[in-house]
C-alpha cells in the first residue's frame, strides 16, 4: 500500500533552518503531484508548497514564499521541504500529501488521497 513517511521536524530557534523529507513507497512516485501542508494546534490544515510530477513547477503559499523551497527526487521517491528564516508562526505539524495527477498540485487538502503521519516543527522565539 501507499506509504508516505515524513522526517526532519524538531525544535529550532526563530531564524533557523530545517529540511523536511518525505519518503514514498508503494506508488509510482513520478505519477503524483506532491505537496506539503501544515496544521497548527486549533487551526485548519493549510497548503504550504506543492510540486508537479516533473519537479519543474513549484507553488507556494504567500506566507512561505521566498523562505521555503519544495523539491523532489523521483529516482529516490522522496519529497523535500527546505525551510529557512523560520518564524514562530511556522510552528505546526507538517504533512506531505500526494495526488495522482499530472496537473499542478491543488491547494485544497481534501483532494489528496495519500498522507503521511506528520512531523512536528516547533519554532521558538
Amino acid at each position: 500500500q501507499v506509504q508516505l513517511v515524513e522526517s526532519g521536524g524538531r525544535l529550532v530557534q526563530a531564524g533557523g533552518s530545517l529540511r523536511l523529507s518525505c519518503a514514498a513507497s508503494g506508488l509510482t512516485f513520478s505519477n503524483y503531484a506532491m505537496a506539503w501542508f501544515r496544521q497548527a494546534s486549533g487551526e485548519e490544515r493549510e497548503f504550504v508548497a506543492g510540486v508537479k510530477w516533473t519537479g519543474g513547477n513549484t507553488y507556494y503559499a504567500d506566507s512561505v514564499k521566498g523562505r521555503f523551497t519544495i523539491s523532489r527526487d523521483n529516482a529516490k521517491n522522496t519529497l523535500y521541504l527546505d525551510m529557512n528564516s523560520l518564524k514562530v508562526e511556522d510552528t505546526a505539524v507538517y504533512y506531505c500529501a500526494g495526488d495522482r495527477t499530472f496537473r499542478p498540485p491543488t491547494t485544497n487538502w481534501k483532494v489528496y488521497d495519500n498522507w503521511g503521519q506528520g512531523t512536528q516543527v516547533t519554532v521558538s522565539s
